[in-house]
């Protein structure tokens, strides 16, 4: 291990020897504080210290071509001060890097613990693949701001969504925030998410006029996505909610006594949807496939669909 001065002049003519994969060159005046040039021309500042078990460490400074001798010497300093002060800067390094980005977190862990825990988890992916992730996916869990998350829910705002669904993102993230504090995941004192305020409820009572009516069946008629339209027309013609449309299944209609079975409603219990005869008119029209389960399968997954906001938007604005 060779004791030199490192200096700007020794750093540029540095050359690793014949024969050999790297060489390191220890600094005379900063103890640890040393230059690794390998075979290859590469060249990169570390700086070697105990961590406070007495075990010893070595912190990647950075490489030649981005830091210079007096700045590298200056990090090393900081990293062998934290040190003596019993930190140990390459370990917080590394809990750093396995902080995972909400993207990450969402994938291996909050979704397959939902799916166990929540009966709305399907809402919850919907949320997050929609709303959440496409601008807060790639940020590392404690890189989240209340700013930035405050940015998602003004641009919804904008975008014309209701309070309820920006109210519905603002509790997801909280939720999911805690969860990650409580698994030891991130070690923030304050969820960013909790600094922020739900908007107030916007409560509206009012019932459709004929013609309304007759727009918004013609305008579901024309739609796209036929699954969903169905749906949002037996939601009409019952009263539903929608997870309870979007989530019968056939074996839940029973055609004598004209109700569709919920086993589980909002309050826990079961209950039972009353069918009129334009509902099991609706219901005889359609067309279910040998292994259909749900009466409202999406065509993609053949598994319901947790919204109905956008063939929704699209009716209602027609």
């Amino acid at each position: 291990m060779p004791k030199v001065f490192l200096t700007s002049a020794f750093v540029r003519q540095s050359a690793c020897p014949a024969g050999a994969r790297r060489i390191d060159y220890f600094d005379e005046g900063l103890p640890g504080f040393m230059l690794e040039v390998r075979s290859s021309g590469g060249k990169t500042f570390y700086q070697r210290y105990r961590d406070s078990r007495g075990r010893e460490r070595q912190f990647k400074l950075g490489s030649t071509r981005a830091l210079t001798v007096r700045q590298a010497r200056s990090k090393a300093r900081r990293i062998l001060a934290e040190a003596v002060l019993g930190n140990d800067p390459q370990k917080q390094r590394e809990l750093f890097r396995k902080i995972p980005t909400l993207t990450e977190f969402a994938r291996d862990s909050y979704l397959p613990f939902a799916k166990n825990a929540k009966r709305s988890w399907r809402t919850d992916e919907t949320v997050l693949r929609l709303h959440i992730l496409p601008k807060l996916g790639r940020l590392a869990l404690d890189e989240i701001s209340s700013q930035s998350i405050g940015e998602i829910l003004r641009r919804m705002q904008d975008n014309g969504y209701a309070s309820g669904t920006t109210n519905r993102v603002l509790v997801l993230l909280r939720y999911v925030l805690n969860l990650a504090k409580k698994w030891s995941i991130v070690s923030v004192q304050n969820n960013p998410a909790a600094e922020l305020k739900t908007a107030p409820d916007v409560c509206r009572e009012r019932f459709l006029k004929s013609e309304e009516i007759e727009r918004l069946l013609s305008a579901l008629e024309a739609d796209e996505n036929k699954t969903a339209a169905r749906a949002i027309k037996l939601l009409l013609l019952t009263g539903a909610r929608r997870n309870e449309i979007t989530q019968a299944r056939w074996e839940y209609v029973d055609w004598q006594r004209k109700t569709l079975l919920v086993p589980r409603s909002k309050s826990g219990r079961p209950r039972l949807v009353q069918l009129s005869s334009a509902a099991l008119d609706l219901l005889r029209s359609l067309q279910r496939e040998p292994g259909d389960v749900f009466i409202f399968p999406s065509p993609v997954t053949g598994q319901p669909s947790a919204s109905l906001h956008f063939p929704w938007n699209r009716s209602r604005v027609s």
